[in-house]
């Protein structure tokens, strides 16, 4: 039996995709071989206290605008990355140890000089404004109440000197290489004088993907909000569409970017510079020739459909590096055994993208603190299970196999 892909694709139209849903009593029972089903967001009750991270979407999807919600949860082309970056998570199985003292769990890492309680970041995403209207200052504040590092957008709806000033522990910043050079030199000394502790520049980004669901829902900057960013470049620039109607290329990305504008960017930059956006070892092992951290990440799905799972993407990266530079991973995490996974193939740390935005959408700051929360306490439990009181005890033993 298989799935095709009309049947898949329209099966998708259905799936939050920063859901993980139960699997159902006939996925259960279904025969080897066959294709699994798209995972499918619970149902919750408006009274129900969203007690894991899937549960978030549904309270969000109800409070958000349909354009943004096909925003958030949409990816490339026929979705099919999308679904892996969850799928491939299920398909390795943990390697439980017993009798194993496990009264005191140490979450503790230190990354590019900068001690964190635990592994686990907000990943760079754009437009709070569109999920909550307090935009980017209740995602700060979440953050700061769970004690999580926020990595600032290029494409936020509020400034990085406001996000800043809101944030009582230091941001990250993603940068976005602007075709004006000195535009972008420029953006990257506010984000430095904002106190921003490492820069995050996307390198998987010539252009935007193919998202239908996003283009179906008429995805457009309403009034009033604007990449707060970018206002340097002009009107038009900062509230412009992802891709000009003629050509597959955009206003506000740079499509000759190369390596040897990575070097430039570490020469006008002060803080650690990590490159986001590495599938391939041989990028992977280039990247790390030059100094530079790196995540790997397939933009969330959002831009090249058919691409690895980033899970599955990670141990080649970690092999490939050999350690020379921390590497740090997104895309499908959404449990605490995701999170131990990551970690038993060689990532330093995660982030997360989806997850705290519904909980941004479906309860504000609260909402983002509540899912790091989850999410941390679920990791926490995920160790103690297989025996492992601290991250340096960690490995690829974690693994079934």
């Amino acid at each position: 039996m298989r799935v095709t892909r009309r049947a898949a694709f329209g099966a998708v139209l259905g799936l939050a995709a920063g859901s993980r849903a139960l699997r159902s009593e006939a996925s259960a029972q279904q025969p080897a071989g066959t294709a699994a089903p798209p995972r499918r967001p619970p149902t919750v009750t408006r009274a129900a206290a969203p007690g894991t991270l899937a549960e978030f979407e549904p309270l969000a999807k109800r409070r958000m605008t349909h354009m943004a919600y096909e925003y958030v949860s949409a990816g490339a082309g026929d979705e099919i990355t999308l679904r892996e970056n969850q799928i491939a998570f299920d398909r390795l199985q943990l390697h439980p140890r017993v009798l194993v003292d496990v009264s005191a769990i140490d979450t503790r890492v230190t990354l590019f000089g900068q001690a964190l309680d635990f592994p686990i970041l907000l990943a760079p995403t754009a437009y709070h404004r569109l999920v909550h209207v307090e935009g980017e200052i209740a995602t700060v504040r979440g953050a700061a109440a769970a004690g999580a590092t926020l990595v600032a957008s290029s494409f936020a709806t509020t400034s990085i000197e406001d996000m800043a000033n809101a944030a009582p522990a230091p941001l990250w910043f993603q940068l976005y290489v602007n075709k004006d050079r000195g535009f972008t030199r420029d953006l990257v000394e506010r984000a430095e004088a904002a106190g921003c502790k490492a820069l995050c520049l996307t390198v998987d980004s010539p252009l935007t993907g193919n998202r239908h669901r996003e283009r179906r829902a008429g995805f457009m900057l309403p009034p009033g909000i604007e990449r707060s960013n970018l206002t340097g470049l002009g009107a038009a620039t900062a509230g412009a569409s992802h891709r000009l109607e003629s050509t597959i290329y955009s206003a506000i990305l740079d499509p000759a970017l190369t390596w040897k504008d990575i070097e430039w960017v570490r020469g006008i930059s002060r803080v650690p510079l990590l490159l986001k956006g590495v599938l391939s070892p041989d990028d992977a092992s280039r990247g790390a020739d030059t100094g530079a951290g790196l995540i790997v990440s397939n933009h969330g799905a959002r831009n090249l459909d058919t691409v690895p799972a980033t899970i599955d993407a990670l141990p080649r990266v970690v092999d490939a590096v050999g350690g020379r530079v921390p590497i740090l991973m997104d895309g499908g995490i959404r449990r605490g055994t995701d999170v131990l996974k990551a970690l038993a193939f060689g990532a330093s740390a995660v982030l997360i993208g989806r997850p705290y935005l519904f909980g941004l959408g479906a309860q504000g700051a609260d909402g983002v603190t509540r899912v790091v929360r989850i999410l941390r306490r679920e990791f926490e439990m995920a160790m103690a299970m297989t025996g492992r009181r601290s991250l340096k005890e960690i490995d690829r033993t974690v693994l079934w196999r």
